[in-house]
């Protein structure tokens, strides 16, 4: 991403504050977006502030960058001033005579977002100052440590701009390499959106390309959707029909390919986007609806001041979210006899090793009533089938995340596809290895394209090793775990409620989102305090879109979300609370449910992998850290001792985790690799 518009401090001293504001706008009309009067009014506003406050000779050799896109935070930087030592992100309010917590979060989650993903950005002090132009009073200067990263937020008014810059400046030391404001200029920005960031920017007509280059390595994402649009264009030339297996690691980009199918440049009618995971429906529909009625997500869409007013476009666009974001149960469902082709020609199935076998299929429950006869799989097969020509349905499997009783997996698919008259499949030569296989061999239905597997972890900033590391924790080798946990990994170990929600709010400058998730089968959660869980689809709405101080959102901290609530999305920082279901014996992880008053054992070898697998996925939604609490439990010396939750069990857990390489949680616990700066 670059600016609208960069100039040298000599430059901009020598236009006249109108004339760089008309170059704004000619900037905004080019990209074709909407412009008022009032922002040409306040460009030139903060031009005349800025020539005002930059006029002495020490800024010479200064830089400023106008307008510099965010792209995964949908929004840009009014200036960032570029000098020798720092990087100065300045956020104006003209007219505003103070300083609202929000804005402070939103010229912090501005800095936050350069040392993230702006490559020339990490090795040199980043100091947000928040702009009031008519505060009549200023707050202290606060100043940080002079080393590189993130200062705390400062604060000034129009008049006195030229003093707190400077002030600023002096507090930074020489550094042993200046800052070079046309390398910073042309540098790499490459964010790391989230499932809902990118989900809104895919619906906005942007390609999978431009929203998912967090490093190099992430060339695996985009070659990956472009192996599924290939698989997609033969099979359309051809007429013929087509599954195309897209596997991968958890938090690799698997639900991002699926939504690029739907939502991206390639986008097609006739294209869905199917799931059995109702809370990220509910979520996906109600984040997509909103952005595209102008709805602000930054803040919680019910902070939204003009809400009302767009009440209207909102029902318009929830009924076009609604058609391309569909529940798989209620798709297969209301298409299993019918006659007719549905309306659909590409389906994405999201979670496809989730698919129903035909007992769970058939099942009737209190809810409803089945009309299935076969498996999802056999199902979906046969109500693409009756389209003439081309029909295709992408399957994404996640590896390692099945988490429910009746789940038919990858060996179903096969079996269906093997017997289904003119399908053929392609998928990574992954599908062929492991317990759970598409196929015992290869066989001449399948074609085999490596670019189909997402190998890379994207959803994890911090550190790469973050999947790798919960799968050894999980398969209870200590010394892989170790190894993989010496490049400062991102999980920390605490017992204690309070520090954990201390911790997650300390990680979450800005505007960035912490939460806290747990097991479905974590019981015993309620004699430790902490029971609360969501329930049904809107609570995971407001949970996941809502901002504190609104006590549904999950950064109030007060409700959990289980592994079905979460599976699929992602919260900045996660709280982890550990339950007794999962925990520590003589021959290592004991698998257990609760009934009646005590735990039993599980003995199936599936229920045991299930179990894992749910803490596998609660471990692996953080984009940077993840807080485990493992509660302290009952002491056998207490009076009211409490046997289904000794003490001892827990201990044991949290002994384990340290031996992987966790870390342990401190007071005022820095989060992993951060250079943040302290307050002085």
């Amino acid at each position: 991403m670059r600016p609208w518009l960069s100039l040298t401090v000599p430059e901009l001293r020598q236009r006249r504050p109108q004339d760089v504001a008309a170059a704004l706008a000619a900037a905004q009309m080019a990209r074709r977006l909407s412009g008022e009067p009032a922002q040409l009014r306040a460009w030139a506003t903060q031009v005349s502030l800025l020539q005002a406050a930059l006029a002495g000779p020490r800024w010479d050799g200064a830089s400023l960058a106008f307008e510099y896109d965010m792209l995964r935070l949908e929004r840009r930087i009014d200036a960032v001033l570029l000098t020798r030592r720092a990087i100065f992100v300045l956020e104006f309010k003209v007219g505003a005579t103070g300083f609202a917590a929000t804005d402070r979060a939103q010229v912090e989650d501005y800095a936050q977002d350069l040392q993230d993903f702006h490559a020339a950005s990490r090795a040199h002090p980043i100091l947000p100052v928040l702009v009031a132009t008519d505060a009549p009073r200023l707050p202290p200067i606060q100043l940080g440590l002079p080393i590189p990263g993130v200062a705390p937020v400062s604060e000034s008014n129009g008049a006195r701009l030229g003093e707190r810059l400077a002030g600023l400046e002096d507090a930074q030391a020489e550094p042993p390499v200046a800052l070079d404001p046309g390398a910073w200029i042309t540098a790499p920005y490459k964010p790391v959106p989230t499932i809902i960031e990118a989900a809104a920017r895919l619906f906005s007509r942007n390609s999978v390309a431009d929203i998912a280059e967090a490093r190099a390595d992430t060339d695996n994402l985009t070659r990956t959707t472009a192996a599924i649009q290939r698989a997609l264009e033969l099979a359309r030339t051809q007429e013929e029909r087509v599954v195309v297996f897209v596997t991968g690691v958890p938090g690799a980009g698997k639900t991002l390919c699926g939504l690029n199918i739907v939502f991206g440049e390639h986008r097609r009618d006739g294209t869905a986007f199917l799931t059995g995971n109702a809370p990220l429906v509910a979520v996906l529909r109600e984040a997509l609806a909103c952005d595209r009625a102008g709805i602000s997500l930054a803040l919680g869409p019910s902070h939204d001041p003009e809400r009302r007013a767009r009440a209207g476009k909102l029902r318009q666009a929830r009924h076009e979210t609604s058609q391309a974001l569909q529940n798989v149960h209620r798709f297969l469902a209301d298409n299993a006899h019918a006659s007719a082709a549905p309306a659909e020609r590409v389906i994405i199935f999201d979670e496809a090793q989730r698919a129903w076998d035909e007992a769970q299929a058939g099942r009737d429950t209190q809810r409803r009533k089945s009309v299935l006869t076969m498996s999802e799989p056999a199902h979906a097969l046969a109500i693409m089938g009756r389209h003439a020509g081309f029909s295709a349905i992408v399957a994404l499997i996640g590896q390692g995340q099945e988490i429910n009783t009746g789940e038919a997996g990858l060996a179903e698919w096969g079996r269906v596809i093997a017997a289904a008259r003119g399908w053929r499949a392609v998928a990574a030569p992954r599908v062929l290895e492991g317990p759970q296989r598409l196929a015992p061999a290869p066989a001449p239905w399948l074609t085999l394209d490596a670019a189909l597997d997402l190998t890379v972890p994207i959803r994890s900033v911090r550190s790469d090793a973050g999947a790798a590391w919960v799968d050894a924790m999980l398969r209870q080798d200590a010394a892989q775990a170790r190894a993989l946990a010496a490049d400062s990994l991102p999980y920390f170990v605490t017992r204690s409620l309070t520090e954990a929600r201390a911790a997650l709010r300390r990680f979450t400058p800005g505007l960035r989102r912490a939460g806290f998730v747990r097991s479905s089968g974590a019981r015993r959660l309620r004699a430790e305090g902490f029971d609360a869980q969501l329930i049904g689809t809107e609570e995971p709405v407001a949970w996941f879109l809502e901002r504190w101080p609104d006590i549904r959102a999950s950064d109030a901290l007060e409700v959990a979300a289980t592994e079905y609530a979460c599976q699929g999305l992602e919260l900045d920082a996660v709280g982890l609370a550990w339950g007794g279901d999962l925990v520590r014996g003589p021959g290592g992880w004991r698998c257990r449910s609760f009934a009646g008053r005590a735990w039993q054992q599980v003995k199936g070898a599936a229920e045991q992998d299930f179990i894992r697998n749910t803490y596998r996925v609660l471990l692996t939604r953080a984009r940077y850290e993840t807080v485990i609490w493992v509660p302290p439990g009952s002491p056998t010396d207490d009076p009211f001792h409490d046997p289904t939750r000794p003490a001892a069990e827990m201990d044991a857990i949290a002994d384990f985790l340290l031996a992987c390489g966790a870390r342990p949680l401190a007071p005022g616990s820095e989060p992993a690799s951060s250079t943040r700066l302290t307050m002085l």
